[in-house]
């Protein structure tokens, strides 16, 4: 084995090690907790609940386990095992033109990754989440949302995989900055496009038909200087009885989404704070800045794909594959989770940093105490852990541990 080859296989061992450790880590700082309520949450959370969250909280992480674990034996067969050479050589014998050749291995490869993670993703709907009493989905709606998923994936994903490649082979030396260009325009138009034209595919949405809460919403929005298609109200109750609430798209097309499982489990006062922090996250830009940065890094990754795809010995050390653009790209997005798995701090802690300046807004803009309820409740009836570990909660928490957002808020 090459030593680079070995040096790629140490560092992905590293992130599996890593990652298994932290999920354990996980689940026994829930199970320790298991025993009692912590002092903050006595009031707000029965101990059977606090139960269920941490029983959730265990079982989430062992499935969890196992998905690493299945994704790093994928990675190896296909970069180390021979794989992905066999169906790049498979494919090449069929004829096909340079394009439509890596269309067809990436789409293989893509296809192949997910009917070896569908076991588990069908547990993780029927099994895990049925048992803790949070699935809704059918088998019916389950397949339906898996079809309009492939087709939305080729009549959108297609096209711009095989402009990427013709621009890698016919653009010359700046194709990594004409694909940014698409892929750039691509992202942003799907940002515009998400809420309007491709979410109702999915599910239904409806302004909110209480008068007295829509008009209290209203004046808040009109506080918070916010303009959009307005507020409204998702049929999330179909698939999971887990209540949320999220901002999406851009210009026009902005809009503020409440599930109606989370209209159902907490007070008019409550939700108007809950909107006010999503009205946060678009007053404090922070959708924007997420997006400017993402933008950047994608430069930066096609930048760095440009530099080694022209290196013979970064096709040889995977198998001896044959140096194409398709191979370039795969190669490259195959081992970019396993070398980025280190800066899961970094893009975490952004994350909660954001969430406490929309915390801050809403206090600001509404009432911290009817938020920190909200917060409370969307606890216990998601059965969100009220103990996570430290190190893990570093690593993947997008938002803050529930003690300390709360003691935040109260403070």
């Amino acid at each position: 084995m090459h030593p680079l080859s070995l040096t790629f296989l140490v560092l992905v061992a590293l992130a599996l090690f890593c990652h298994v450790w932290l999920l354990a880590r996980q689940a026994a700082s829930a199970s320790r907790a298991r025993a009692s309520v912590p002092p903050a949450f006595e009031a707000a959370i029965p101990l059977a609940a606090h139960h269920k969250a941490s029983d959730y909280t265990m079982a989430k992480a062992r499935l969890a386990i196992a998905e690493v674990i299945l994704d790093a034996l994928v990675l190896v067969a296909l970069l180390w095992g021979g794989v992905l050479a066999t169906i790049d050589g498979a494919w090449r014998s069929a004829g096909l033109t340079d394009t439509w050749l890596g269309i067809a291995v990436i789409v293989t490869v893509l296809t192949l990754g997910a009917i070896a993670g569908w076991p588990l993703s069908l547990y993780r709907v029927f099994g895990l989440e049925a048992r803790f009493g949070f699935n809704r989905m059918t088998w019916r709606l389950y397949v339906l949302d898996m079809l309009k998923g492939i087709a939305l994936a080729a009549i959108l994903g297609l096209p711009l995989l095989a402009a990427v490649l013709a621009l890698m082979r016919y653009a010359g030396e700046l194709w990594w900055l004409y694909a940014w260009l698409v892929w750039a325009g691509f992202s942003l138009t799907l940002s515009w496009a998400y809420p309007a034209f491709i979410a109702p595919l999915f599910n239904r949405f409806r302004p909110i038909d209480d008068e007295s809460l829509a008009r209290r919403i209203e004046a808040l929005i009109a506080r918070c200087g916010f303009t959009s298609r307005g507020v409204f109200v998702m049929d999330g109750s179909r698939r999971s009885a887990h209540g949320n609430a999220y901002f999406t798209g851009l210009g026009a097309n902005k809009r503020i989404v409440l599930f109606d499982t989370l209209m159902e489990q907490l007070a008019p006062a409550e939700i108007e704070a809950v909107l006010a922090h999503e009205l946060g996250h678009f007053r404090l830009r922070h959708v924007r800045k997420r997006m400017l940065v993402s933008l950047g890094l994608g430069l930066a990754g096609l930048y760095l794909l440009a530099l080694i795809a022209s290196q013979p010995l970064f096709y040889s050390i995977f198998g001896n594959v044959l140096p194409s653009a398709h191979m370039a790209l795969l190669l490259f997005f195959l081992l970019l989770p396993p070398l980025t798995f280190w800066l899961s701090p970094l893009t975490s802690f952004w994350s909660r940093r954001h969430e406490f300046d929309a915390d801050r807004f809403a206090r600001d803009h509404s009432n911290a105490e009817d938020l920190a309820s909200a917060l409370v409740k969307l606890y216990r009836d998601n059965a969100t852990t009220l103990a996570p570990d430290r190190l893990y909660s570093a690593f993947f928490d997008s938002h803050p541990p529930a003690p300390v957002r709360i003691e935040r808020l109260r403070r």
